[in-house]
């Protein structure tokens, strides 16, 4: 998956706000707009061709979800990495993403176990290729067939709102050793869940973004 450069093609008149919530989102969470970026709405909505309005509306729903910081009477600035921020994300999103397995398992087909081996091996292979923006993709893929299966609305809104918080930190994991294991989590969710084992997946599923962790800053070591 390539990511499209903000400047690159028009957002349509049609529906302005959430297309221009989705590629500002889009951005911040590949890492185009940088933490501590600074947010000029006139700015991006020339880059965006569409009025100052639906900018400003979707940075306060991305100020909402914690990907963007505004200070009444100063500046709006893509927000870091929180700690804080982060931990919350996971305790929502997690519980949510395992109620769907919960759910999700007793109804699954083929095609739904299939749907998720497919997204496992287009994971694993866009690993093989350095290509995060694909992994992200196929990791997205393969839990959205638990939320699709398990049809609550309400769940799959508000992970939509907070998941990409932790996307961000996921993008971190997929650069690092650490991918290989979530594509390994992924084959024994699908075995759980081709198990009937609902309880057993839905614990996985959570722990799956509760073990996301932001890597300490390297600290100045003492000339020895």
């Amino acid at each position: 998956m390539h990511t499209v450069p903000l400047a690159a093609v028009p957002v349509p008149r049609a529906l302005l706000r959430d297309d221009v919530h989705a590629r500002l989102q889009e951005a911040i969470v590949d890492g185009s707009l940088a933490p501590g970026e600074q947010l000029r709405d006139a700015e991006l909505a020339e880059r965006l061709g569409v009025s100052r309005t639906p900018v400003r509306e979707a940075l306060l729903e991305l100020a909402q979800a914690g990907l963007v910081q505004a200070t009444p009477g100063r500046s709006t600035v893509v927000a870091p990495i929180d700690p804080g921020a982060l931990r919350d994300a996971q305790a929502v999103v997690g519980a949510l993403h395992a109620l769907a397995v919960r759910t999700a398992t007793p109804r699954m087909t083929t095609r739904d176990l299939d749907a998720m081996r497919a997204a496992n091996a287009a994971f694993r292979a866009a690993l093989s290729a350095g290509d995060i923006d694909g992994a992200l993709e196929a990791d997205a893929r393969f839990h959205r067939v638990a939320l699709e299966v398990c049809a609550n609305a309400a769940a799959a809104a508000v992970i939509a709102r907070y998941e990409p918080v932790l996307r961000r930190v996921e993008r971190l994991r997929f650069a690092s050793d650490e991918a290989a294991a979530s594509a390994e989590r992924h084959d024994r969710l699908v075995a759980l869940c081709a198990a009937g084992a609902a309880d057993d997946a839905a614990r996985l599923a959570e722990s799956a973004w509760q073990s996301l962790t932001i890597s300490p800053a390297p600290t100045e070591q003492d000339p020895s």
